[in-house]
């Protein structure tokens, strides 16, 4: 599996459990549910920011190399 794919089962994993925990506090509200809920919010936006990190990698290439074109490329318009 890619990254991009496990990304995504894990994200499809916690919203299902999200999912059903907040139906479980129609049955009144519970601290610890509202707590765990919040770190999943948590955790799937860390998630999602892996999911968008992982894909302008795929898309322009790795970081290191993007920033050695910059400067490279700042470099010939100052030569310019």
């Amino acid at each position: 599996m890619t990254t991009i794919d496990t990304i995504h089962h894990q994200i499809d994993r916690l919203s299902e459990r999200r999912v059903g925990l907040w139906n479980s506090l129609s049955d009144g509200r519970d601290p610890a549910v509202v707590e765990e809920i919040r770190l999943i919010d948590a955790e799937l936006e860390t998630l999602w920011e892996a999911h968008r990190a992982e894909r302008a990698r795929i898309r322009f290439g790795e970081r290191a190399e993007i920033v050695r074109r910059a400067r490279q490329e700042e470099r010939l318009e100052r030569a310019a």
